[in-house]
Formats: C-alpha cells, sequence, structure tokens
C-alpha cells in the first residue's frame, strides 16, 4: 500500500468514528476530497455538507459547493455568516480567519445538534501547518476536526484521492476567501469584497487561471501565473485586461513581476 493510500485509511478511520457529521465544505479541492471520504466512510445518509455564505465566499466557490455535493449525493445547504459584523473581523489586524471561522464553526455547530449529527469537520491538510492560519485555533476551541490533517494528507495526496474520486474541482487552483486580497491593516469592507470579485471574475472570463487581484486602494495588484504572464505578452490583451480590471471598480492596474505566489500581501496597508 503507497504512502497515500495508508494515509487515506487513517483519515476514513477518523471520519468512522465520528459516527455522523456536518462538513464544512467551502468549494476547494480540500473539502471535497473530505466529503468524499466522509461519504466512503459514513455513507451520504450520516452526512450533511454547509457552506457559509457570505460577502467574503465568491460566488463560484459556492457553485463548486454545490456541484460536488451534487456530485456525492449528499445533502448540502447554505448557511449565512455575519463575521462582517464583527469589529475584529473587519479591522483585519492579521488575525482575520480566527473570527470568521469562530463564525462559521459556531453555526454549524448549531447545525449538526439540530440535525442530530455528532461531529463537525473541516478541510484542513498538512501543508497547512506551513502558513499563518489562526482558524486552525477557532476549530480547536469549538471541537472541530480535520481529518484530513490528522492523517497526515498534503496537497499533492489530496489531488490524488481528488482525480481518483472524479471530483469536478481536482484540479483547481486553490482560492481562499476573497478578504486574503487586502492588505493587513486595511478594512475588510462588503464594497472592497465586491470590487475584488468583480475583476478576478473579469479576470476569469478573459483566459486566466491561477492569479489574484491584490486590493490596494484605488491600484489593483495583479499577481500571474506562467500561463497569465503569456496572456498579456500581447498588447491587445492588456488594454483588455486593463478595461475590464477598471470597470470592476479600480483605476490603476499594475503587474507584479513577482508573479502568482500565496501570502503575496505586505503585512502593512
Amino acid at each position: 500500500m503507497t504512502i497515500e493510500l495508508q494515509k487515506k485509511e487513517v483519515a476514513l478511520r477518523r471520519l468512522a468514528e465520528c459516527g455522523s457529521a456536518v462538513v464544512a465544505l467551502s468549494g476547494g479541492v480540500d473539502s471535497a476530497v473530505l466529503l468524499a471520504l466522509a461519504v466512503e466512510a459514513l455513507g451520504p445518509g450520516k452526512l450533511l455538507a454547509a457552506t457559509g455564505r457570505s460577502a467574503s465566499l465568491a460566488a463560484t466557490e459556492l457553485e463548486d459547493s454545490r456541484s460536488v455535493a451534487r456530485r456525492l449525493g449528499v445533502r448540502h445547504e447554505v448557511v449565512t455568516t455575519r463575521e462582517l459584523e464583527r469589529p475584529a473581523y473587519r479591522a483585519n489586524r492579521g488575525d482575520r480567519c480566527l473570527y470568521c471561522r469562530e463564525e462559521l464553526f459556531s453555526i454549524l455547530n448549531r447545525l449538526a445538534r439540530q440535525r442530530g449529527l455528532q461531529r463537525v469537520v473541516y478541510g484542513a491538510i498538512a501543508d497547512d501547518l506551513d502558513d499563518h492560519r489562526p482558524g486552525m485555533r477557532a476549530a480547536e476551541r469549538l471541537g472541530v476536526i480535520a481529518p484530513l490533517l490528522e492523517a497526515g494528507l498534503n496537497k499533492g495526496e489530496v489531488r490524488a484521492l481528488a482525480r481518483a474520486a472524479n471530483l469536478p474541482v481536482a484540479s483547481k487552483p486553490a482560492s481562499p476567501c476573497l478578504a486574503s486580497r487586502i492588505p493587513v491593516g486595511t478594512e475588510v469592507t462588503p464594497a472592497r469584497l465586491a470590487t475584488i470579485e468583480r475583476a478576478e471574475a473579469a479576470l476569469r472570463e478573459l483566459g486566466f487561471r491561477e492569479f489574484r487581484v491584490r486590493h490596494h486602494g484605488t491600484l489593483a495588484r495583479l499577481e500571474l501565473d506562467a500561463g497569465g504572464f503569456a496572456l498579456v505578452v500581447d498588447a491587445e490583451m492588456r488594454a483588455r485586461v486593463i478595461r475590464a480590471v477598471q470597470r470592476a471598480g479600480y483605476r490603476f492596474v499594475s503587474i507584479d513581476l513577482e508573479g502568482y505566489r500565496r501570502g503575496g500581501l505586505p503585512t502593512v496597508p
């Protein structure tokens, strides 16, 4: 048995121990694989997939969550989260994710009790330990478990499991919440989130795949992958990008020569 399959077996055992669960489904590949393994371990009848909806969730993420739940035959509920009503979340001091996860996991714990389900699980993985993830503290405090993390599964292994399960998001690029595009120290507001979402949606329509629109007031700083850089070599495409991002609400558009990378925002506004 390969290491990947050994880790999968660990995750399956951990899920089986739950008896029944609410699975936090974000629209990304990690939570999709978690749901697929939960179906394998418990069966769809003992599961509820739940997605938190707020201004920080792009519409495409909600669509992908619904697609995954349908593919796996699991009941899916969309719950409204109000992290933007929390002053500490809006202040964006570097621990924003803590308050977002507190909001989501508190709601999902209540949902689990209402539906008679025993646990809440979410899709953290081993790679997340190398990143700044204050939301993991909220999960620990609220008793929400991460079977993929406990099994030691990394992103490459998760993607392999997603392909094996024929999940529609198997090759989907990582896409954290829209608030992650706003620099620490700059307030998170619905208007800023909406502007970012419009700009990123416009770039996807133009054929860009893995990128970020980093928000700096009236300036949009575009982080592009290699394919994106290849696209903007063409002057006509650059002009289309500028027009699209400006229509979304920005005045200035810049391309970051360092390209797309995780955590590509400064720690000061």
